[in-house]
Formats: structure tokens, sequence, C-alpha cells
């Protein structure tokens, strides 16, 4: 394994650290890096795993006093009882849809065309909904009701399309309902852990035959780069989220999207 291999996941884990929780696509920025630098991981998908769990473990430390907290009291009528119940129904959509469909997902829409085309209109809808959304009227998690967490779920369900977002899709889908813009982000983040986990298991047991040691420098740089760099970005984007909202993250999906485009057009 030469440095340059380590460099390049060491790319790689940053970038996943840096985009998984935000509107902009982590998945269509990692097909992008990735064609440009020509980084080639371990067999299967140990590495691109290796570094979501590097970020979703960013998220379970960020949160682990609230995680305690839910543990605690999810077992009693309360506040803790009604968050789990919501991020449980959010959960159900992808976990079925992602089972049924994955396949499909990947053999059909994983190119560079339907990302660049998911940007640009996931960037629009961001701009629109950010300004037409209704007064949010819901500014705690537990105060969503079941329909709302579904729809969530749902929203959620979308981004299996490459390009579109996870966290964009379960945002934008929370503000439409009335959410406020932290709950929203707050909702996203948490419900991301049961979904990227059980997403990670999923691959991993498809690819289980493909799994060696080969690559476990890379696989270790990408892990701590992406937890790392995810633990800077999560409080970053909950610090300025009520003063900025959403719509600069539009716009740089739309502008990327776009420079995309007219690449694949030229080449």
């Amino acid at each position: 394994m030469s440095f340059a291999d380590l460099l390049s996941a060491l790319a790689m884990g940053v970038l996943e650290g840096l985009t998984e929780f935000l509107p902009i696509s982590s998945t269509g920025h990692l097909i992008l890096l990735g064609s440009l630098i020509g980084f080639k991981g371990p067999p299967g998908k140990v590495f691109e795993v290796s570094i979501q769990l590097g970020a979703i473990l960013a998220i379970i430390w960020l949160y682990r006093g609230l995680l305690l907290n839910l543990l605690r009291g999810m077992w009693r009528p309360g506040r803790e009882r009604f968050y789990v119940v919501n991020i449980l129904l959010a959960f159900l959509p992808a976990m079925v849809l992602g089972a049924t469909l994955h396949k499909t997902i990947t053999e059909v829409l994983f190119n560079p065309w339907v990302v660049s085309c998911a940007l640009i209109l996931g960037g629009i809808a961001i701009i629109l909904i950010e300004r037409a959304r209704p007064a949010p009227s819901i500014h705690s998690v537990p105060e969503m009701g079941p329909l709302a967490a579904l729809l969530v779920g749902f929203g959620q369900a979308l981004a299996m399309i490459p390009g579109t977002s996870r966290s964009g899709a379960t945002i934008i889908t929370a503000l439409l309902l009335g959410v406020d813009r932290k709950a929203a982000a707050e909702f996203s983040f948490v419900l991301a852990i049961p979904t990227m986990l059980a997403a990670s298991a999923f691959s991993l047991f498809k690819v289980r035959n493909e799994i060696t040691t080969d690559g476990l420098g890379q696989v270790a740089v990408g892990f701590v780069a992406a937890f790392l760099v995810a633990l800077v970005t999560v409080r970053w984007v909950l610090s300025i989220i009520g003063r900025t909202g959403f719509t600069p993250f539009g716009w740089y999906r739309i502008g990327l999207g776009s420079l995309m485009l007219a690449w694949l057009l030229l080449h």
C-alpha cells in the first residue's frame, strides 16, 4: 500500500465526514471525487461502509446523552417514548423500500447523470421550500405526531436516489410539515443512526464473501478522518442553521450539479 493510497483514503474520509450530514449528498460527492482521483479502495464495499460508520459514530458520540436518556425513558409514558416511536416510524419506509429496491437502484441509478440532476433538483427544492415553508409549529422531536414522522421517513426513502441527500430529504420534508430548523436537523441526525447502521450491515452482508484484510490501512485512515470531520461538521451545522437556514446549501447543490453536467456533456 503506497502513501498515495493512504492520501486518497484520507481525502475520501474527510469528504464523507464533511458531506454526510449536510443536505448536499455525500454519495454524489464521493462518486465525483473517486472518479477524479481514480480512487481504488479495498474489495467489496468495506471502505465505503467503514467511512459511513466513522461518520455515524460521530453522531452517536455527540448525542450520547440524549441516546442514554431515550434508552432509559422509552419504557415509560413520556417525551422519550414519543421520541423513540417517531424515530422507529421514520425508519420503517427506508428499511422496507431499501431491502426491496436496493439492487435495482444500484444497477440503474448509480451514474453521474442521475447524481447531477438530483443535485440540481434537490437544490431548487431546498430554496423554494425555505421561502414558502409554513411557520414552524413543532419545536421538538417528541411534538411530531406519528403521521409526520412517517412522512419524514418516506422523504428519507427518496434519498436512495444517488445525489438526493438523506439529510436533505429528511430536513426538507420536516420543514414542510412545520418543524423548525433545529428540531428538523436533530431528527435527521438521530434518524441517521438506525438507518445508516442497518444500511451498512445490509451492504456488508451482501458482499461478505469479498471481505478480506486487504487495505486495512486505507480503512483505518478513512474511518478516523470521517469520524473527526463529522464531529466538527455537525456542531457547525447546528450552530448556524438558525441564522442562515438551508438556502446556501441549495445554491451550492445547483452550482455543483451544473458543473458536473457541463463536464459530462464535454466528455
